[in-house]
């Protein structure tokens, strides 16, 4: 099955346009040196026309309504990421690294330091959701930064003029700071829009430590962890953890690599790991 997967390499790319490795974050939350966006590619612009056109309060509750079930597949941890091996981005599908390897090549950086086994596990599984592809979901709605719904859009949102288009905008309730949620209730009681972070957190959540599920379920609440927006709904459990969250992004941003890990070669310790953690099969 091939799927183009040039959109979503494109995002992946000016995240890191966006976010070098350099940088520092500063004052309140701005990463200096990043908001210049006329440098994106107009594919990437596009991309993000229609996620902020479309990713509108009822289009995420609708969508986590739907995948709630989780009656799609029924496989285990090594066997999604055979199945995630599926994308082929078919721009130029000789040369890019299978899923399985860049997978590898974030799990493989965070073992090297010697952080905690759910941790490195973490980092192994934390893009499966991106099996949305292969369920025919837009790409619109399976990547890119992620970001409340159902309260007023936050200008520290990539391309926040796009939003005039949401129709949640002009809504006299969706369009107001705090719109739907309570200042302080905590991000576990608000709806992020749509995309492949909160799919494998519903898939998962009953297996990992806190530390691994906010790392899958944040790791593109970049609005947050990177911008420093959206505080005035953090409860204490979530300060807690941004520090977490913002220990992996540099794993999940930096860790890609021109030599790619040996597959086989690794497979007998991630699957040891992966029995340490999660049953033989999970519904999907």
């Amino acid at each position: 099955m091939g799927v183009d997967l040039s959109q979503l390499d494109e995002w992946e790319a000016d995240l890191l346009r966006r976010y070098p490795q350099s940088t520092s974050v500063i004052g309140d939350g701005a990463t200096a040196g990043f908001r210049d966006y006329d440098q994106a590619k107009d594919s990437v612009k596009e991309f993000y026309q229609c996620n902020h056109r479309f990713q509108t309060h009822d289009f995420v509750q609708g969508r986590k309504t739907e995948f709630a079930s989780k009656n799609r597949r029924r496989m285990g941890i090594w066997e999604a990421m055979e199945f995630l091996n599926e994308l082929v981005d078919e721009s130029d599908p000789d040369t890019d690294l299978s899923q399985i390897e860049h997978l590898m090549q974030t799990s493989e950086a965070i073992r090297q330091d010697g952080n905690p086994d759910w941790f490195i596990l973490a980092g192994l599984i934390h893009d499966l959701g991106k099996i949305l592809c292969l369920y025919g979901e837009p790409q619109w709605a399976v990547v890119g930064d992620t970001f409340p719904v159902g309260c007023a859009f936050s200008k520290r949102i990539v391309y926040p003029e796009y939003f005039v288009e949401n129709t949640d905008s002009d809504h006299p309730l969706y369009s107001t700071p705090l719109g739907v949620y309570e200042e302080g209730c905590g991000f576990s009681q608000v709806n992020l829009s749509w995309g492949h972070d909160e799919y494998l957190f519903q898939v998962v959540r009953d297996y990992l430590p806190d530390e691994a599920l906010y790392m899958i379920r944040y790791h593109s609440f970049y609005p947050w962890h990177r911008e420093g927006a959206y505080h005035y709904l953090m409860d204490d459990k979530d300060r807690a953890m941004l520090e977490w969250v913002q220990a992996f992004n540099p794993y999940d941003l930096y860790s890609k690599a021109d030599q790619p890990p040996d597959v086989e070669g690794l497979k007998p310790y991630y699957m040891e790991l992966i029995h340490r953690y999660f049953p033989d099969e999970l519904d999907w």
